[in-house]
């Protein structure tokens, strides 16, 4: 399903990511890992298109990343950073990102995806949300378009646990439903245990490759040793 090949990411002088390849087959949640600075967030905006890498590849169905426009409409993507319009309902904020998906879809599916999120404020102003309810409808836009990759990126992060349990639920019956492949990126070892098939560690820290692994996940360690 994905595959990433040699991939490296350099800031100048700076190296971010140095050789990095790994395979996610379809319908697989799988985590990934690292302490700050080691690469996950740049990792996961190269495969969303929004960052170039400085070599390397990679690829989704066999298709490759210069082929934009096929990549684009194969991935959902969650950034961190909430990315919402404060003073539109969530019904408004899900027409407008409706309107810049690949596939049009009514308003009644609209709605159902945010009810499948527990999101039942279809009428309300973002601006008056939990953090909670705004991280679930960031991802729910992410969805619109049904891609078969989800790339999160600590998409739980600063919410409470009852938000944290509705949408790793919901992302484990998407995922055994409809056979969508999750990347995903978290420091919580409980999320990542109880939702994950398993982890790619990434960085140089063996911290949380060794909890995980203690707690009997299959740990893929990438090679991302940087000058």
């Amino acid at each position: 399903m994905l595959k990433v090949h040699e991939l490296s990411k350099n800031y100048g002088k700076k190296q971010v990511l140095n050789h990095v390849s790994f395979e996610i087959h379809k319908g697989e949640i799988v985590g990934l890992v690292g302490e700050n600075g080691a690469g996950k967030s740049t990792l996961l905006h190269i495969l969303a298109t929004l960052q170039k890498q400085s070599s390397g590849h990679f690829t989704i169905d066999g298709q490759p990343d210069k082929n934009l426009r096929h990549i684009r409409k194969q991935i959902g993507f969650a950034p961190q950073e909430i990315a919402l319009w404060e003073d539109f309902t969530v019904k408004e904020n899900m027409k407008f990102f409706e309107k810049l998906s690949w596939k049009r879809v009514s308003d009644e599916t609209l709605k159902a995806l945010c009810e499948a999120m527990h999101l039942h404020v279809w009428d309300t102003l973002v601006r008056s949300l939990s953090g909670g309810m705004k991280r679930k409808l960031n991802m729910a836009i992410s969805l619109i378009h049904d891609p078969p990759i989800l790339l999160l990126d600590e998409p739980t992060v600063g919410i409470d646990l009852k938000s944290k349990k509705e949408i790793a639920n919901y992302l484990t019956h998407v995922s055994s439903a409809n056979d969508k492949t999750i990347l995903y990126i978290s420091h919580d070892m409980d999320e990542i245990t109880s939702m994950c098939d398993r982890v790619i560690s990434i960085g140089d820290d063996p911290f949380y490759e060794q909890i995980l692994t203690q707690a009997g996940m299959e740990v893929t360690k990438l090679n991302n040793s940087r000058d």
